[in-house]
């Protein structure tokens, strides 16, 4: 029985891990950064430079990135940018796994640029396979953000910056937070579908919990970052031992009950003290979207920035139907 319950969780786990791991994009070296990460291991990462079209679908912007590749975000790292008085704090944006920065910031970029925020976004995680970020060792990526980071806060002259991080991006930056002394330097944390305790992949995880070895299956069909998402993973338990908050830092997660990667929905929650953890049903009961919508529904958008700028109005409630955006992703990663 256990045999047979193996061999379905491998072939279930090769189709989907094989679906989820290939959201990625032709590379190119545009404007990359170079410094140190954990262990003194040389990181390089891509602030982009070419501007691309405002977007209103994530598959769109996905399309756009593939023929475009190191887009960057309309409203993004203009490095003369200098902070005003209303907002004073730059925003660095880190996208999720196996993505970019044009892919997933395509819509709040040029919003928050048309606010007055200072905007600023890299394409971290290469992990050597062409034309994919967010793949890499999680540890070395917070690296690269702060790296990134610094560079931000010296360009623009601002003590202090927010970050934004979707997905595995909100993991990344609360790594550097949290483990990399970025509290020194960061007011804001905000994570937009936070993998916070881990997440089941579409139900996939506990199948492939069966199996000898998960991580290294997980690694081997999609990337060192994806592995350390699963539910469990020794590298969330590190992160999140002591508490998965430290002092000094405002947190802020926004999350979806209806989140396809990450169930239960319970699992973006922060728990330390302070955290805020905002739930989009609870909010707009209509708006049903999960994990791929998250990052170009209006409605969570407009949450971000009332994040940032307490005096935003509140957005309007948006209808999003369950399952909304899932597909679509599917099929613009794979055409």
């Amino acid at each position: 029985m256990r045999r047979s319950m193996q061999t379905a969780a491998v072939g279930a786990v090769t189709v989907v891990m094989t679906v989820f791991g290939s959201f990625g994009h032709a590379a190119s070296a545009n404007s990359a950064g170079v410094g140190r990460g954990p262990g003194s291991k040389p990181l390089t990462y891509v602030a982009p430079s070419s501007p691309g079209p405002v977007q209103i679908r994530h598959d769109e912007a996905l399309r756009y990135a593939e023929q475009h590749p190191d887009s960057v975000p309309l409203g993004a790292n203009d490095f003369d940018c200098r902070p005003g008085p209303r907002h004073p704090n730059p925003v660095v944006l880190a996208h999720g796994s196996d993505s970019d920065a044009y892919t997933d910031w395509a819509a709040l970029s040029p919003m928050l640029a048309a606010q007055g925020f200072c905007v600023f976004v890299l394409n971290y995680g290469a992990d050597g396979k062409p034309g994919k970020y967010g793949r890499g060792d999680m540890a070395s990526s917070a690296g690269e953000v702060a790296d990134f980071v610094e560079r931000v806060r010296a360009s623009t002259g601002a003590d202090r910056v927010d970050l934004i991080g979707y997905s595995q991006g909100a993991t990344v930056t609360r790594y550097f937070v949290n483990r990399l002394g970025g509290a020194d330097v960061v007011n804001r944390w905000v994570g937009m579908a936070s993998p916070t305790y881990g997440g089941t992949m579409f139900g996939i995880v506990p199948l492939l919990q069966l199996l000898p070895y998960s991580d290294r299956i997980a690694e081997f069909l999609t990337s060192k970052a994806v592995s350390q998402h699963m539910r469990g993973s020794p590298f969330l338990t590190a992160l999140n031992a002591g508490g998965d908050t430290v002092p000094g830092v405002q947190y802020t997660t926004i999350g979806s009950r209806y989140d396809e990667m990450i169930q239960p929905y319970t699992n973006i929650a922060l728990r330390g003290p302070g955290a805020v953890n905002l739930v989009v049903q609870d909010l707009c009961a209509e708006d049903q979207g999960g994990h791929f919508s998250m990052v170009y529904d209006p409605f969570v958008l407009g949450l971000v920035v009332q994040v940032l700028d307490p005096s935003a109005p509140s957005p309007a409630c948006v209808p999003v139907p369950l399952g909304y955006g899932i597909l679509d992703m599917m099929i613009a990663s794979n055409s």
